[in-house]
């Protein structure tokens, strides 16, 4: 059986964003984020993200593409490494940092990425601090009022070690993937408007 839930509300960026690299703006003129929340199994679930951004999807992917410069403007993300990977592809290590309950919550994960240009980015954990997590990025092009842009789409998959909460984790995760979103919005509208 399925839960699922739907949020658009309005999300405020992290306030501590630097607006030297373009991202803070006007939240009244930000894109309503919707969020769904999937129950897969008592402790799994997937929490999906969709933001529409009006540029081609190219240029979204090459800032989704950019793992190791995500640090400069995804909050709460510390780190976002490439590594070696065994059989040439793309692994990745990001480890995410923030406060829980007045605790300071580290999260690390060792992602194997699939690239399908320029739709489709997926990813599964091969090692980190879940007993699973997966998911994917998909960018779809969309015309409205002869402007080109993207539809943009971030699912995961995750199922916690059990000394995490479910709900705590499913909550945050929600809240980040708005700002997330919101974070690659403002990144693209930054680059767009520097050339």
């Amino acid at each position: 059986m399925t839960n699922q839930q739907t949020s658009t509300e309005d999300f405020e960026l992290d306030p501590h964003l630097d607006p030297d690299l373009g991202l803070v703006a006007d939240t009244a003129n930000l894109p309503p984020v919707e969020v769904q929340i999937a129950k897969v199994a008592e402790r799994q679930r997937q929490i999906t993200a969709k933001v529409q951004i009006p540029h081609p999807v190219e240029r979204v992917w090459k800032v989704l593409t950019d793992y190791e410069a995500l640090t400069d403007f995804i909050p709460n993300l510390a780190k976002s490494s490439l590594l070696e990977h065994p059989d040439g592809g793309i692994r990745l290590e990001q480890i995410g940092s923030q406060r829980l309950l007045n605790l300071n919550f580290c999260a690390r994960v060792v992602l194997d990425l699939e690239e399908s240009f320029p739709r489709e980015i997926n990813f599964q954990m091969v090692e980190g601090d879940f007993k699973g997590f997966s998911g994917y990025w998909c960018l779809e092009p969309y015309v409205l009022d002869q402007l080109i842009g993207t539809n943009l789409c971030y699912s995961i998959e995750i199922w916690p070690k059990l000394t995490m909460p479910i709900t705590i984790i499913e909550r945050r995760l929600s809240n980040d993937l708005k700002s997330n979103l919101l974070a690659i919005y403002q990144r693209v509208n930054y680059l767009a408007n520097q050339k």
